[in-house]
């Protein structure tokens, strides 16, 4: 039906869509799920979306998910070509604007920004695995977790201290999914900041954590094909 563009977010890769992807494809869609440069302390934002918008070709009905990270690209992707609209996954839109670093504190949990890392030799960092299994995965079978935990990259700092490149913001459809339980973004900054994006709509809030790609990929699946046949990203005239 539509060509799902899933782009994940910080320290991740494609790899993390794998349960998603193919109960979509399942569903009539395509899924482009890309691995960003986030390792490449040269890559911002703009090269992340050129990413994006290479896998996707010349499609002509793309709807583009961004997981946490993720929600930064998807907007620069948007401004450059024709997409359905957006979907926030464990985000919420923040651009256009100045870079995101000063506010991230407000945005995310004590638990996220005190969990131990290791760094790389660029400034670059990747949670711990006893962090990335307490803020990313915590409501994920163990085994899945572990599966996670060691494919994790170091994230470069760059997309979180250069100012956004969005000249206007897409005029397009958005929606933002949250996750009620999410250790990682703080809902208390969350849901008020998506209702404002949403003009004034509650956002789609999902139970369990910042991981529903692995703890719960049927239900996003069940989420995203809904939103784009009966939700805010229907194409018009669809019934709701």
């Amino acid at each position: 039906m539509v060509t799902f563009g899933l782009v994940h977010g910080a320290s991740h890769g494609g790899w993390c869509w794998t349960r998603v992807a193919p109960l979509l494809e399942e569903r009539g869609h395509r899924v482009v799920a890309p691995d960003l440069p986030c390792d490449d302390p040269e890559a911002g934002l703009g090269e992340y979306a050129d990413v994006v918008l290479d896998a996707l070709g010349a499609d002509d009905d793309v709807v583009l998910v961004g997981h946490s990270l993720g929600g930064l690209v998807i907007p620069v992707v948007a401004e450059r070509r024709a997409v359905r609209g957006m979907i926030f996954l464990c985000s919420v839109p923040t651009g256009p604007g100045p870079a995101i670093d000063a506010g991230l504190a407000d945005m995310v949990t004590p638990a996220f920004v005190e969990g131990a890392r290791d760094f790389d030799a660029h400034g670059g960092d990747r949670l711990r695995p006893s962090a990335a299994l307490t803020v990313w995965y915590d409501d994920c079978d163990p085994e899945d977790a572990a599966w996670a935990v060691v494919r994790l990259r170091f994230q470069s700092r760059r997309p979180l201290v250069e100012a956004s490149p969005l000249g206007r913001w897409p005029a397009v459809p958005l929606e933002v999914v949250l996750g009620r339980d999410d250790a990682c973004v703080r809902m208390a900054w969350a849901i008020p900041a998506a209702r404002a994006r949403l003009d004034g709509r509650t956002p789609v809030l999902l139970d369990g954590g910042h991981s529903p790609f692995l703890a719960r990929p049927e239900e996003l699946t069940a989420v995203l094909d809904h939103i784009v046949r009966h939700g805010a990203l229907r194409p018009a005239g669809a019934p709701a």
